[in-house]
């Protein structure tokens, strides 16, 4: 996978992430809540300049914490919430994710 279309990827998981979990826990429907959008860019903006984005899986995986500590604690709530619930609302898209974090990670 070339680093552009990594790239790419990344960022649309975390959108999806960041979706579900606004739509869920601040009731927004349309677009993101402040906060949600706040994090959303921080996390483009982390994406976009990571060092290891050639060599890792994804950044779930990521054993470099590149967030800021109130950032990762963000981050980190909106993975534990929408991980799980995005195999119910994108079910392809978690599938692809967890095949290729488990392939790439070999």
């Amino acid at each position: 996978m070339n680093h552009i279309k990594k790239i790419n990827k990344e960022k649309q998981m975390v959108l999806c992430m960041i979706k579900l979990y606004c739509v869920k826990k601040h009731e927004t429907s349309l677009s993101l809540c402040e906060d949600c959008n706040n994090l959303l860019s921080y996390a483009y903006q982390r994406i976009e300049h990571c060092p290891f984005m050639e060599t890792k899986t994804f950044c779930s995986s990521c054993k470099v914490h590149c967030y800021n500590p109130s950032m990762g604690k963000k981050i980190k709530e909106v993975m534990t919430f929408s991980g799980p619930r995005m195999l119910l609302y994108h079910p392809i898209a978690a599938l692809s994710h967890l095949i290729h974090s488990k392939i790439l990670r070999r």
